[in-house]
């Protein structure tokens, strides 16, 4: 069965392609869950409106993306928490305590973009990377520092 994808789908295809699947797939879990349509003239038409829509949000998205990136390069945070002797933290930094920091500096980002692979567990100064678009990604710096 021919189908149009309204979304991108992993391992299928993207936004406006047109695959071939079977059809208990499109039937039971591509159609019901609006992610295609049937692949006929008139649905494509639709689905090109759509997709033209879509690239139009998408580069308003990056633009307003590469902006905040210029403004968070320049972002240095400050978290204070207690640590031993060795400079080890009793707890750790996430992602979720840098995210309030940034909303703490009037930076409203959501901590599912601050792409730390493990929390950090000892003082001292680090570069936490931001991905603020599917293109766009900056550095944030975070002071961990001792609380006294």
């Amino acid at each position: 069965m021919e189908i149009i994808l309204r979304e991108d789908v992993d391992n299928l295809g993207t936004r406006g392609q047109v695959v071939k699947v079977a059809s208990g797939y499109a039937r039971n879990f591509l159609l019901p869950r609006r992610l295609a349509v049937a692949a006929t003239d008139s649905n494509r038409k639709i689905v090109e409106q759509e997709r033209q829509a879509h690239l139009r949000k998408e580069a308003v998205q990056k633009t307003e993306s590469e902006e905040l990136a210029k403004l968070l390069g320049s972002v240095t945070l400050s978290i204070a928490r207690k640590a031993g002797e060795g400079g080890q933290l009793f707890g750790s930094v996430t992602a979720g305590d840098i995210a309030d920091a940034l909303t703490a500096q009037k930076f409203n980002i959501d901590r599912r973009k601050i792409q730390l692979d493990e929390a950090i567990r000892a003082v001292g100064d680090y570069k936490v990377p931001v991905k603020l678009h599917r293109e766009v990604t900056t550095e944030v710096s975070v002071s961990v520092v001792a609380e006294a």
